[in-house]
């Protein structure tokens, strides 16, 4: 009985070692993908902090821009804040002639929903005329945007246009496939945080494409938006040295 009782008591050590080594290697590793997530973070924003740009006058000339679309609307009625800030934002450096034409670069799943068709419209009330305005119906992801921005648009030098949480993602992209890209920091709604929150993850997503060479769903054959306008250009300067 005795031998019983200490073989029980041993057992039940064994075990209570053992729960507790289970709860230390999972909260290790929690704690590692934590700060994996944050280091990814934050790398993407080091990496792209010098071709970020907030203020209008102090933002470079580029021929050509790329609106990130997203849905006008959160719900039914309840407009998407930013939606509305990054229509603002295009239609200011427009305006301050910072850019030529406009690349509207989203999804369009269904007949109902459709970003770019809803942002041209809605930029045309504005007061941007339709030969500036050209629409990417195959924007589905931000990479698809940024690579078809290129490869089908020619669309460079551009400047992304988004909030700075997403831009920066854009822009890392941008980068890591050698597009000329700068962004502009449209504003932020109230509900920033929650969003912010997700993109580490969306960052962590994107690295993994990188790596994993992921393409875009849709590439096709090449439409390139017109020549630049050069606007900017002094008269002893060539459109490649102002650019």
């Amino acid at each position: 009985m005795q031998s019983t009782s200490q073989q029980n008591k041993l057992v039940y050590y064994l075990t209570k070692i053992t729960i507790r080594r289970l709860i230390y290697t999972f909260a290790s590793l929690i704690v590692l993908v934590i700060l994996m997530l944050i280091s990814i973070d934050q790398f993407v924003s080091y990496k792209v902090r010098d071709d970020i740009y907030h203020n209008i006058e102090q933002t470079p000339y580029r021929p050509y821009a790329v609106v990130l679309g997203t849905a006008k609307y959160v719900t039914k009625n309840t407009p998407n804040q930013f939606y509305n800030y990054r229509l603002e934002s295009t239609k200011a450096l427009f305006d301050a002639e910072k850019i030529d034409y406009i690349l509207l670069s989203g999804d369009n799943r269904t007949l109902q929903y459709n970003e770019p068709r809803t942002m041209q419209r809605d930029l045309i009330k504005m007061g941007i005329e339709p030969q500036y305005l050209f629409p990417d119906y195959a924007g589905f992801r931000t990479l698809d945007s940024i690579i078809r921005a290129k490869e089908v648009f020619k669309a460079e030098p551009m400047i992304i246009i988004s909030q700075r949480f997403h831009c920066e993602r854009a822009l890392f992209i941008a980068k890591y496939h050698h597009i000329d890209a700068i962004c502009f920091v449209a504003d932020n709604p109230n509900i920033y945080t929650e969003t912010r929150l997700r993109e580490i993850f969306a960052r962590f997503l994107m690295v993994w494409e990188l790596i994993t060479e992921k393409k875009p769903h849709f590439l096709g054959e090449p439409e390139p938006l017109p020549a630049p306008l050069n606007r900017h250009i002094h008269p002893n300067q060539s459109a490649v040295e102002n650019l």
